[in-house]
């Protein structure tokens, strides 16, 4: 009888192991004997190994992408996709507007320098147009020094019989005034038949100021000495000149 069992035993190993090795696929044909293996027998593998990395993430929401971030790998056989486009500085430009302007009110561009509120720029000269020459204008006409004319003197009798009154009319047709001068009277001593026995000379100042193109009227009394003037003759200023400055 032990020999039977015994017999059975191998006949029932054998028929086991040829049912295994006569798998018919690749994975067909193992059959888990006992207790399986624990991480402390795991075998190293033999040949080149290949590591496929997971789908990534979708995108983030926020609308901000880093400046320093890169593409995933894609996973052999997969087709590639779009570029991605650079940032330019960690922020998105939403679609419709311009990223080289500035709306922002109340901000001023670089070179730029706003104006004070209330204030008015100062005006810019303007140039001629070509083609057109500007000539100087003429230089000022030098003043010309003063000049008097004197009227012919109007003569009146003095109170007394040896001065007479005199009046003269300076006009000055210069340029500048006559500031100060002397009038000097020539008066003759004339006898009772008529003689011009003497003349003499007087000087008294000059009515100035006068301006230019002014006119001024003096009267003078002009007298000489008493004894040259004897009871019968009188005196007669027939000329009048004037000096200036």
């Amino acid at each position: 009888m032990r020999r039977q069992k015994s017999l059975l035993t191998v006949v029932a190993l054998c028929l086991g192991g040829a049912l295994t090795a006569c798998g018919g696929g690749e994975d067909e044909g193992y059959a888990a004997v006992g207790a399986g293996s624990t991480p402390r027998d795991a075998v190293r593998p033999s040949g080149s190994v290949t590591l496929i990395p997971l789908d990534s993430p979708p995108p983030s929401a926020s609308g901000t992408t880093s400046s320093t971030s890169s593409p995933s790998p894609r996973p052999p056989g997969a087709a590639p996709g779009p570029t991605p486009a650079p940032s330019t500085g960690g922020t998105d430009t939403a679609p419709g507007t311009d990223a080289g302007t500035d709306t922002t009110p109340g901000t001023s561009h670089p070179g730029t320098t706003p104006a004070r509120p209330g204030t008015t720029p100062p005006p810019t000269a303007t140039a001629p147009p070509p083609g057109t020459t500007t000539s100087p204008p003429p230089p000022a006409t030098p003043a010309t020094p003063a000049t008097l004319t004197l009227s012919a003197p109007v003569l009146a009798d003095g109170d007394k019989r040896w001065c007479e009154r005199v009046t003269v009319t300076f006009r000055n047709t210069g340029g500048t005034a006559a500031t100060s001068g002397t009038v000097t009277f020539a008066t003759h001593i004339i006898g009772a038949l008529g003689v011009d026995w003497a003349t003499i000379e007087s000087a008294q100042p000059l009515p100035a100021p006068i301006a230019a193109g002014a006119a001024k009227t003096a009267t003078y009394t002009v007298c000489v000495d008493s004894w040259r003037v004897p009871l019968g003759m009188r005196v007669d200023t027939q000329k009048v000149t004037a000096t200036w400055k």
